[in-house]
């Protein structure tokens, strides 16, 4: 069994490892985040419905699974030196793998359940007025930053338009759309100087 838990712990610490490394170079992404953004509509208007599922897949998260496949290694190895019987550091090892399945899983739900919050709180923004505090960009080529009042707060997002001419720093625009978890679609302000005639 030694080399069962030697080869646990390198092979689940070195996808740890590597993932942890993917993560800080925003390469990776765990499989419980996946889709997140396309999906944000339907996470704030069906979040009572989720919660079961996701724990479930928080459980069988490739993380949680790495996770608790390497400490199994570890906590085996470790019982081994400290001269348990086989059952006795099985069942250690088995203990641990559990233990780091569950932390894991439960610490990637809090973390979904940050990333939710802010979605809903995105998601009021939509029709507010808004400031620009980095040039927007034309025709949604690529995003700038506007700030607005949300929730008693100022807040900062990203954001992009489908003006045919950029929106310069210091702006007046108002948010038409949202497009992901940080990132809005802005339109000018129309001031009654720009606004049609009447017609009667």
């Amino acid at each position: 069994m030694e080399a069962v838990y030697l080869t646990c712990a390198i092979v689940g610490g070195t996808l740890v490892v590597g993932q942890f490394l993917l993560s800080l170079f925003g390469l990776g992404h765990d499989t419980d985040a996946a889709g997140h953004d396309a999906s944000f509509h339907s996470d704030v208007h069906h979040d009572g419905d989720t919660h079961g599922s996701s724990w479930f897949a928080g459980m069988l998260s490739f993380r949680a699974i790495t996770s608790a496949l390497t400490l199994f290694g570890l906590c085996g190895l470790a019982a081994q030196s400290a001269s348990q019987t086989p059952r006795d550091t099985f069942a250690i090892a088995l203990l641990g793998g559990v233990a780091a399945l569950v932390l894991v899983a439960q610490l990637m739900r809090m973390l979904h359940g940050l990333s939710e919050e802010g979605t809903v709180r995105i998601a009021r923004s939509l029709g507010k007025p808004a400031t620009v505090y980095l040039t927007v960009p034309a025709a949604r080529t690529s995003a700038g930053k506007v700030q607005l009042r949300l929730q008693n707060r100022t807040v900062e997002y990203q954001a992009i338009t489908a003006h045919p001419e950029p929106i310069a720093t210091g702006a007046r625009v108002t948010v038409v759309g949202v497009v992901n978890a940080d990132t809005v679609e802005v339109a000018p302000e129309i001031t009654p100087s720009e606004a049609p005639p009447h017609v009667v």
